[in-house]
């Protein structure tokens, strides 16, 4: 089972709050939406995902 973090462009508001929780600080943003810069690096820890408001992020697991 494979897990990929996720980002859907139109639903985030670019709080930025994703990426304050992020420990790994897999995140950054430019002016159009949150992207993933690091993914090597990220642990599918779901913090970005827990505190999202908008559910604009997210980890999706393919079988």
């Amino acid at each position: 089972m494979e897990k990929k973090l996720v980002i859907e462009e139109s639903w985030c508001k670019k709080c930025g709050i994703c990426i304050e929780f992020c420990p790994k600080k897999v995140l950054n943003m430019n002016n159009e939406s949150v992207y993933i810069e690091n993914e090597s690096e990220c642990t599918l820890c779901g913090l970005c995902e827990l505190r999202c408001p908008d559910y604009a992020i997210y980890i999706a697991e393919n079988i």
